[in-house]
């Protein structure tokens, strides 16, 4: 019967810190000034590149990079050994580079330069090329989903922050985010009929730090064939 009580005592406790884990605020508000709220560099990071990817009809090389011990806390290591980590910190298919990486770095064909996408801390999932715009307008583009703000003020950027929507020319020139601070993107969508870029995000509207059906679906469309790319919201209800 003791052994009966300890176990349950025990398996209270961990529900009770799975809950307050789980209640964790995605975001938390401003206490200080702006300047002082970007996350920490991690100095002690091991960066690597995989070798470049180039997209069908471009003319550039790619250079995903990311921290290979990121990699191996998300489950890419086949084992905990460092005899077994895995080099390989992105995957390429469909015109889309996937990964959790720190930076793309670009090279022009037929030269030696390379450039990193950002001096920014930044957190990338994904980098789409827009393959069909760029066949029927002949202007190349990058799409990106990525972490840029540590919004849970953990002194960290990881995939617990906010997700945000970027964009950029085919060499990584005029990086631009398309989504506002504090809107956490939902979804995206190239329309060619439009030749535009349609997205959701949701805003945390009554500021309790969590999405939830309380807050606001804010819907915007970008056309890309515009001087300057800029997110107009518009009403669907």
């Amino acid at each position: 019967m003791k052994n009966f009580f300890f176990f349950l005592i025990v398996s209270l406790a961990f529900v009770s810190c799975k809950k307050e884990e789980q209640e964790k605020p995605k975001v938390i508000y401003e206490t200080q000034p702006k300047s002082q709220a970007k996350p920490q560099v991690d100095t002690s990071k091991a960066d690597i590149a995989d070798l470049p990817v180039h997209m069908e009809g471009t003319n550039f090389l790619i250079f995903p990079v990311g921290d290979m011990n990121f990699f191996k806390k998300q489950g890419y290591a086949s084992s905990k050994s460092d005899k077994n980590i895995s080099y390989t910190i992105s995957n390429y298919g469909e015109y889309e580079i996937t990964g959790y990486l720190d930076n793309l770095k670009f090279q022009e064909i037929g030269k030696d330069t390379i450039y990193a996408l950002t001096d920014k801390n930044v957190l990338i999932q994904s980098a789409t090329y827009l393959k069909n715009h760029a066949d029927k307008t002949k202007q190349q583009l990058l799409v990106y989903m990525l972490q840029d703000i540590d919004t849970n003020k953990d002194n960290k950027l990881d995939i617990n922050d906010i997700k945000s929507l970027y964009i950029s020319s085919i060499d990584g020139k005029n990086f631009t985010k398309l989504t506002e601070d504090f809107q956490e993107l939902i979804d995206w969508k190239y329309v060619p009929a439009k030749n535009g870029i349609y997205f959701r995000a949701v805003e945390d509207t009554n500021k309790n730090g969590e999405f939830d059906s309380n807050d606001k679906i804010v819907y915007s469309f970008v056309n890309l064939t515009s001087k300057e790319w800029k997110a107009e919201e518009f009403q669907v209800n």
